[in-house]
């Protein structure tokens, strides 16, 4: 799987997690905290964002358990767009590695440290 397309389903599957979980709060939780599926909406929003304002707050533990699925899914939504964005990063600056020839000198620096570790480790066992 590419970190496009992680991130892509990642944010569908949040989109999908926040408007379902916002429709059921509603069902669910008493009538005082979420009065309407707008707010069961607000809430869902506010809370897979991690904002999490408390101006809407579930009260049952269904509603809780909903809450920590939701909140879940918002840490692995950020965790995944962070992914992917550093993977573009990196794949561009091997690409302008490349490009400059310079590739083959991070490959000598990888021997050369290897190297250095076998010494290392021979003067430890000799030792």
């Amino acid at each position: 799987m590419t970190a496009r397309r992680a991130g892509l389903w990642i944010s569908g599957v949040t989109v999908v997690v926040t408007l379902v979980a916002g429709v059921v709060m509603w069902i669910v939780d008493t009538e005082e905290d979420i009065p309407t599926i707008w707010m069961g909406l607000w809430w869902a929003v506010q809370t897979v964002t991690t904002v999490g304002y408390g101006d809407v707050v579930p009260e049952t533990a269904v509603g809780k358990g909903i809450a920590t699925i939701v909140m879940l899914t918002g840490i692995a939504f950020v965790a995944v767009a962070t992914a992917a964005i550093t993977a573009v990063f990196v794949e561009s600056a091997r690409r302008r590695l490349r490009d400059a020839g310079m590739e083959g000198d991070i490959d000598r620096h990888r021997d050369i440290i290897e190297r250095l570790e076998r010494i290392e480790a021979r003067l430890r066992d000799s030792a």
